[in-house]
């Protein structure tokens, strides 16, 4: 299971309640679980499969990238996502298999497949009540 990625802690705000602060350059993520493994599909639109890294350091998956923009000072109205490099990092937990970790870039978006331990994998188990 993934924990919260650096950025997205929950923090309060002006004395006025919990709110969630988002770091400034990040790029949009999905999570998806199936039975074997977790998608992460990382909206990385216009930064070249070259320039993206996906790396695991202790229990910390890293995904970074870097472009150089054709024009680095637009005339912006809503300046949302990032124009020159992005880092997501995710917290691993016991559940994922370090080694069964891989990515494919594919029309924008970059995929990232992490798979689960054997143990993360076993199916529920019924418990009869007596």
């Amino acid at each position: 299971m993934f924990g919260y990625w650096r950025g997205d802690y929950p923090q309060k705000r002006g004395g006025r309640g919990r709110g969630f602060r988002r770091a400034k350059y990040n790029v949009p993520v999905n999570i998806v679980e199936n039975d074997t493994e977790f998608e992460l599909w990382v909206y990385a639109f216009n930064f070249p499969k070259e320039n993206i890294k996906v790396s695991v350091l202790e229990d910390t998956l890293y995904i970074t990238g870097s472009r150089t923009p054709e024009n680095e000072h637009p005339n912006w109205l809503l300046h949302e996502f990032p124009i020159k490099s992005f880092e997501r990092t995710f917290e691993l937990s016991h559940r994922v298999d370090k080694a069964g970790i891989r990515a494919v870039h594919q029309d924008g978006i970059l995929k990232v497949f992490v798979a689960k331990t054997g143990a993360a994998q076993k199916p529920e188990m019924t418990v009869e009540v007596e």
